[in-house]
C-alpha cells in the first residue's frame, strides 16, 4: 500500500460520507457508490451489487432497517460508525491485514475478542466465563497496547466480553476516545445501564452495546435472576432513546429454542429498537456444565431455518455463529477471523475454547498471532467441506483434542482437573448425530430441493426419538 495515496483516499471517502449522511435517505444510491468505492475485494462488491435493489425498495426489511439507522441514531453515532466499519475496517483494514499475513505467515483476524474482567455481578447458570477465577483483570496499559498494535495489523473491529464488561466503563469509555477510529462491540448483561452512560455512548459515537437475553421474562429471570429482564428492557429504551446503535444475544438451549426461535420474540426485540442479534447455541463449557442443556441437533436445524426466514422478512439483522458457516467459511476462530484475549490476558483461539499456549502480557500481538494453537487450527480450516459442520468442539471434537495435544496447550479454566480427552469423548454422539442431519441438509441444498433444510420441526417425535441418549 502507498502510504501517501492511501491517505489521501481515506480522506476523501471520509468527507463524502460525511456528505451523504447529512440527507442519508435522499442520498441512498450515493451511500451505496460509495460503498462500492470503498470496496476492494470482488466478493465484497458482489455483495453490494446483490443488495443494492434492497435498499432501493421502501418495503423492503433491510431498507427498513437502514432508514431506522440513518435516521433514529445519534448524529456522531451515525458519523463515527460509517466511517470506521467502511473506511477503517474494509478499506484501510482488510488490505493492511493481508499485508501482515504475507509477512507473518499466519491469518491476521478481523476482530479481537477482549476481556476487561471477569468480574460479574450476575451468577448466570451455564455461563462460557464462569469457570474462570473471577478475580482478574486486563490493566488499561495492556488493552491500550493491544489496540494500538490491531491498528498497525489492520484491525479495527473490537468486541469487549467478560465478566461483565461494564464493570469497567470508565476504562472502555477512555479506550473508545482514544482508539476513535475502531468499533467497539461490548457483550453485556444490561443491568448496568444507566441514562448517564447511555449518553455517554452516544456522545462518544463508536461504541455499541450488545445486551444478553434468554427469551421473555420468565426464561431470562429464571437462568440470570429476578427482575433481570426488567433491567434490560429499560437498558433497551435508554440506549433507543439517545440514538445509540445496539443489539442483542441469546444462547439457545433444549429449553427455549422456540422460544427464541419465535416471531413473538423477534418482533419485540425489533420494537426495542435492536438493529442486530447474534444467537449462540449452547455449548458446554463453564460454570454448572450441563450436557442436557444442549439444543438437539433438530432444534438446531429450525433455529437456522427461523433465522434465514427473518433475514428475508424483518428489519434486524441476525447471524447464527454456529449455523452461519456457509457465510464464513467454516470456522472463524484460532485467529483466523478472530480469537479471544481473557482477563488474565491468556490467548485463546476461541471464547469456548478455554486453552491457550501463551499469554498477551509476554508477547506482542504479532507473536500471539503465530502461537502453535492458531498453526494448528489455520492448517485444518475449514474444519469440513459441509459449512453446516464447522466447529471444533461440537461438530468435530476429534479435531479440537487433536490440536490441544499436538500445540501443547495448557487449560484457561479454574478448574483444570479434566483432560481434554475426557471433555471431548462426551460431545463425539452430538457431534455424530448432527452431522447426519447436517449432510443431508447439504446435500439436498447442492441439488436445489425445494424446502431443503429441516426434516421435522423441534418438538417432533423424530426429534425425540434421533436425539435420545446424544447427549
Amino acid at each position: 500500500m502507498n502510504p501517501a495515496k492511501t491517505f489521501l483516499e481515506k480522506k476523501f471517502l471520509e468527507q463524502g460520507i460525511k456528505m451523504v449522511l447529512r440527507d442519508p435517505m435522499k442520498n441512498i444510491n450515493t451511500l451505496i457508490g460509495w460503498a462500492d468505492k470503498v470496496a476492494k475485494r470482488e466478493d465484497h462488491k458482489e455483495t453490494i451489487a446483490a443488495i443494492r435493489p434492497y435498499l432501493q425498495d421502501p418495503n423492503n426489511n433491510w431498507y427498513q432497517l437502514t432508514a431506522r439507522l440513518f435516521t433514529k441514531t445519534h448524529p456522531t453515532v451515525r458519523q463515527r460508525m460509517a466511517i470506521n466499519f467502511l473506511v477503517n475496517s474494509i478499506f484501510l483494514g482488510i488490505p493492511r491485514q493481508r499485508e501482515a499475513e504475507a509477512e507473518l505467515g499466519v491469518s491476521v483476524p478481523w476482530a479481537i475478542l477482549m476481556d476487561p474482567t471477569e468480574r460479574c455481578n450476575l451468577r448466570c447458570i451455564g455461563c462460557w466465563a464462569g469457570d474462570y477465577q473471577r478475580q482478574r483483570e486486563l490493566d488499561f496499559a495492556t488493552m491500550d497496547r493491544v489496540l494500538t498494535e490491531a491498528e498497525e495489523l489492520g484491525i479495527f473491529f473490537i468486541v469487549i466480553s467478560g465478566g461483565e464488561p461494564l464493570i469497567r466503563k470508565d476504562d472502555l469509555l477512555a479506550l473508545a476516545r482514544k482508539h476513535e477510529g475502531q468499533v467497539f462491540m461490548v457483550y453485556t448483561n444490561g443491568t448496568l445501564v444507566d441514562e448517564k452512560l447511555a449518553q455517554d455512548l452516544a456522545n462518544v459515537g463508536n461504541v455499541t452495546l450488545t445486551l444478553s437475553l434468554e427469551g421473555f421474562k420468565d426464561t431470562t429471570d429464571a437462568r440470570r435472576g429476578q427482575g433481570v429482564f426488567d433491567k434490560v428492557m429499560h437498558a433497551m429504551d435508554l440506549l433507543r432513546e439517545s440514538g445509540n446503535v445496539f443489539g442483542f444475544s441469546v444462547t439457545y438451549t433444549r429449553h427455549n429454542t422456540e422460544e427464541l426461535g419465535s416471531d413473538e420474540f423477534i418482533d419485540m426485540i425489533i420494537d426495542k429498537g435492536a438493529a442486530y442479534g447474534w444467537y449462540f447455541t449452547y455449548i458446554p463449557i463453564g460454570k454448572d456444565v450441563d450436557l442436557e442443556l444442549m439444543a438437539t441437533p433438530e432444534q438446531r436445524a429450525w433455529m437456522y431455518e427461523q433465522i434465514l426466514r427473518w433475514r428475508k422478512t424483518k428489519p434486524v439483522f441476525v447471524a447464527d455463529f454456529w449455523n452461519d458457516g456457509e457465510t464464513t467459511n467454516g470456522c472463524i476462530a484460532g485467529g483466523r477471523r478472530y480469537f479471544h484475549i481473557n482477563a488474565a490476558g491468556e490467548v485463546e483461539p476461541c471464547a469456548f475454547v478455554h486453552y491457550a499456549t501463551c499469554n498477551i502480557h509476554d508477547v506482542t500481538l504479532r507473536q500471539a498471532l503465530q502461537n502453535p494453537l492458531f498453526k494448528a487450527y489455520q492448517r485444518r480450516q475449514p474444519f469440513d467441506i459441509n459449512p453446516r459442520r464447522p466447529c471444533p468442539i461440537i461438530d468435530h471434537p476429534e479435531a479440537l483434542r487433536e490440536m490441544v495435544l499436538e500445540s501443547k496447550a495448557y487449560s484457561t479454566q479454574l478448574t483444570a482437573d479434566e483432560p481434554v480427552e475426557e471433555f471431548t469423548a462426551k460431545l463425539e454422539r452430538y457431534a455424530q448425530v448432527w452431522g447426519g442431519i447436517a449432510d443431508q441438509i447439504w446435500k439436498e441444498k447442492q441439488a436445489g430441493v425445494p424446502g431443503a433444510g429441516v426434516a421435522a420441526g423441534p418438538n417432533s417425535k423424530e426429534t425425540v426419538v434421533q436425539t435420545h441418549g446424544v447427549v
